[in-house]
C-alpha cells in the first residue's frame, strides 16, 4: 500500500502538468509593460544631461549661507500684553527687528539694541514676509532699512 502512494507522488498530478507546459510556453514571452519601461530606460539614459537649476544669481541662499535676517517694525511692539520700549532712550516704535542664530534682536532707531527672549525664530517666520533682497554687510542692511 505504502509502495503505491510514493510512485503516484513520484508522478506530477494532471494540474501540475498543465502548469508546467504553459509555463513552457510563456517562457519566452515578456509582458508588454515590462518592455515599455526598459524602453524608457534606455532612452532616460540616452538623454543628454542638462543642468536645469537655476543660474547662482537667481538662487536665494540657504538659512545656514546667510548670517541673519531683519526686518522693519514701525508700530509699536507688543509681547504678552506689554509694550516693548528701549532700555537705553525709552523709543517704542520703529523697531527693527533682527534674528540671527535662533536669537531675536530689536534695534531702535538711535541705534541701541536689547536681546528679547520673549521672541524666538519661530515668531520672527510668523510675523515677516519673504526677504527681499540680500546683502553682504550688516551696515548695508541698516541703509537699506533706513537706519
Amino acid at each position: 500500500m505504502f509502495h503505491r502512494i510514493r510512485r503516484r507522488v513520484a508522478q506530477p498530478s494532471k494540474a501540475q502538468r498543465r502548469f508546467l507546459e504553459r509555463a513552457a510556453q510563456m517562457e519566452g514571452l515578456v509582458p508588454p509593460e515590462v518592455e515599455r519601461m526598459r524602453a524608457e530606460l534606455t532612452l532616460a539614459a540616452t538623454a543628454p544631461l542638462v543642468d536645469d537649476f537655476l543660474p547662482p544669481d537667481l538662487r536665494v541662499p540657504s538659512h545656514d549661507q546667510i548670517g541673519g535676517r531683519m526686518t522693519s517694525w514701525k508700530q509699536p511692539l507688543v509681547i504678552d500684553g506689554e509694550i516693548v520700549a528701549c532700555a537705553e532712550c525709552g523709543a517704542y516704535r520703529d523697531w527693527l527687528i533682527l534674528s540671527t542664530r535662533d536669537q531675536v534682536w530689536l534695534r531702535c532707531r538711535a541705534g541701541h539694541q536689547q536681546q528679547e527672549a520673549r521672541l524666538d525664530t519661530a515668531w520672527y517666520n510668523r510675523h515677516t514676509g519673504p526677504a527681499e533682497a540680500t546683502f553682504d554687510t550688516f551696515e548695508d542692511c541698516l541703509r537699506h532699512h533706513g537706519h
